[in-house]
């Protein structure tokens, strides 16, 4: 004992690495909900991407053959309804001419709450709802409410952006949702597809989300214009959604070849 207090007080052990990173994780899932929260938080990264998706299109310059928004050869089918894969629209406000009305169609995820915040940032005004849906007939109260909101501003002479497939569904398989609003509207559907020769693929994600990265070559496409008459019927309906999916495809696999310079 004598020996044991002629040595003074013990000393703490050393946290161990392990010890360390359960209690970052700790930390961390502590305050990771607050942040989620926090309106300020979240406008601050919004403005972080915005800012990241700026820099991507500054630096990557258009390639030959590349379409545009602006310029007179799509202002006949104008007001139309922007068509998008999912995983593969994260530059299209960057793209889209800054002088030039856009609604977007925004899931109402708590994720896609800062996709909104960070149209916001490009001017671009952001309805909340999920339209891609297998069946029109099944539409969520939500859902109507954003094709209702949309068709008004088509109505009003502002182009519409939508995501075609299904959230969490089979990517790159159009929903019906889309189809709709085309009917409702009357507006022609633009396939576009956007795409950067720099990029990495989250091969992990469901829908292949694809992170476009700055200093390299960039690409737009737009397919042919889709309409869908008023009186579509069921299968009607179900033709032009195949020939939305073959249509976006078809202009995905062009703005590749384009950007990666393939013949």
């Amino acid at each position: 004992m004598e020996h044991d207090l002629a040595k003074g007080p013990a000393k703490e052990a050393a946290p161990t690495g392990r010890g360390r990173n359960r209690t970052t994780k700790a930390f961390w899932r502590k305050i990771r909900e607050p942040l989620a929260q926090s309106r300020f938080v979240k406008n601050a990264i919004a403005s972080l991407l915005a800012q990241y998706v700026r820099l991507v299109r500054m630096t990557s310059p258009l390639v030959a053959g590349s379409a545009r928004f602006s310029g007179g050869d799509y202002s006949e089918f104008e007001p139309g309804i922007i068509a998008l894969w999912h995983g593969q629209h994260l530059l299209t406000p960057a793209y889209y001419p800054k002088r030039k009305p856009l609604v977007a169609m925004v899931s109402r995820s708590a994720d896609a709450e800062l996709n909104a915040l960070m149209l916001e940032k490009f001017g671009i005004e952001a309805v909340r709802g999920s339209g891609g849906r297998e069946s029109t007939k099944h539409l969520d109260k939500g859902g109507a409410k954003a094709l209702i909101a949309l068709k008004k501003s088509l109505t009003a002479g502002k182009n519409v952006a939508m995501i075609a497939d299904i959230p969490h569904g089979t990517p790159r398989d159009a929903g019906l949702g889309i189809v709709l609003l085309a009917r409702l509207s009357g507006r022609p559907l633009l396939p576009v597809a956007i795409a950067t020769s720099r990029r990495k693929v989250l091969e992990k994600s469901w829908d292949k989300t694809t992170i476009n990265l700055p200093f390299g070559r960039s690409a737009v496409t737009i397919g042919t214009p889709i309409y869908v008459a008023a009186d579509a019927d069921e299968s009607e309906m179900e033709r032009k959604r195949l020939e939305v999916t073959a249509a976006l495809n078809a202009a995905t696999a062009e703005v590749y070849r384009l950007v990666d310079n393939k013949p």
